[in-house]
């Protein structure tokens, strides 16, 4: 591991050696990302959790707009075990845990209900990365995945870089994967926001606004797996091709919303083609004024309005009430190891996983 920080004072109040453990003869530590407009991302090798983005709002008051912990024992500890961590091998859920894959069948472990969850109880979100800070705005974490790690088959090699641009005040995170023997892989930051900032209690998100560049969702059953069907949003309270606020339409009697205890929906983006980087939706905050826009090469983005968070402490005694964050999780659609009609997640030997997502701040005008 290579950081290049030093223990100068950061926005966000971290302290390093709050985070520096040796776990398993691997070393754990707190990376400090700026640039040159003055902004700060913290984040950690363990899960490569985000710990805090700073950014100011329409007064040019700092806040800590993402979900995350001071300390590394309160990381590895969370009562979300995902909290603003990237997720694999495979994020979202795999119906039953189960999937066969050229005519071999795997069984994942169980962690979500009847299912296989965020690639399952020790997935990424567990792991302590490799951690290479090459400057100051940039550090790039690798990790290898054993063949039969969590039951996935094949040794995957995986590359997920964190860069903070300082002409679009965008957080760039680039992931790259390969493989020595076919596999499913479907990676993702779970960054839980909350643009006015977190503060004990974090407010809810119910009065922000947001839009999602999708004609088409996917519904699920009453344990969250899709149906195998792919909707309209039209006329229903999953419709956000203009800007609603979450909790203008999230108590509705809708059976989606009643099965996701509110919004826990992949959306199908629309895009000229597969891969191309474009806005997947935007994300606004009333009273700071502060704007989020997600940009992703990923066919799916996952709506999840923070439903199951239970008030738990984070960072300096913040807490995190129910619907106190919103996720846009960019993605291949759920379960598509089990539904051949959906894009593919499979990556072979010789192919490499490749995503862009890029989360995007600034001030509404």
């Amino acid at each position: 591991m290579i950081n290049t920080n030093s223990n100068e004072s950061n926005l966000s109040g971290l302290d390093k050696k709050d985070f520096q453990r040796n776990i398993n003869n691997k070393k754990t530590d707190l990376f400090i990302l700026k640039n040159t407009n003055g902004m700060e991302v913290a984040v950690t090798n363990y899960g490569c959790a985000i710990l805090s983005i700073m950014i100011p709002d329409k007064n040019g008051k700092y806040s800590n707009v993402i979900l995350g912990h001071d300390s590394i024992d309160h990381v590895i500890n969370s009562p979300e075990p995902f909290l603003s961590t990237i997720i694999g091998r495979y994020g979202n859920r795999i119906a039953k845990g189960k999937f066969t894959l050229y005519g071999e069948e795997h069984q994942l472990s169980i962690n979500n209900g009847p299912n296989s969850l965020h690639g399952g109880p020790t997935g990424f979100h567990t792991k302590i990365w490799d951690a290479i800070q090459a400057d100051s705005a940039t550090v790039i974490f690798s990790y290898l995945s054993k063949d039969g790690e969590e039951n996935f088959p094949g040794n995957l090699k995986v590359e997920i870089t964190y860069h903070l641009e300082s002409e679009s005040n965008s957080l760039v995170i680039e992931y790259r994967a390969t493989t020595d023997k076919a596999t499913v892989v479907n990676l993702t930051s779970h960054g839980f926001f909350n643009l006015a900032g977190i503060s004990n209690p974090t407010p809810t998100v119910l009065d922000h606004s947001i839009t999602i560049n999708a004609d088409h969702y996917i519904p699920i059953d009453e344990v969250s797996i899709p149906t195998g069907e792919v909707l309209k949003v039209e006329n229903t309270p999953m419709d956000f091709r203009t800007p609603h606020t979450i909790g203008e339409r999230i108590e509705d009697k809708f059976q989606q919303l009643i099965n996701g205890a509110g919004y826990d929906h992949c959306y199908v983006l629309k895009k000229p083609e597969a891969g191309v980087l474009t806005l997947a939706a935007t994300y606004t905050e009333p009273v700071s004024g502060r704007s989020m826009e997600v940009y992703t090469t990923e066919n799916g983005i996952q709506l999840y309005t923070g439903n199951w968070l239970g008030g738990f402490s984070g960072a300096h005694g913040a807490t995190f009430p129910a619907r106190s964050a919103v996720c846009f999780e960019a993605q291949c659609f759920p379960d598509s190891p089990n539904k051949s009609y959906f894009p593919s997640a499979v990556l072979l030997p010789g192919d490499e996983y490749q995503q862009t997502t890029i989360y995007k701040f600034g001030i509404q005008q």
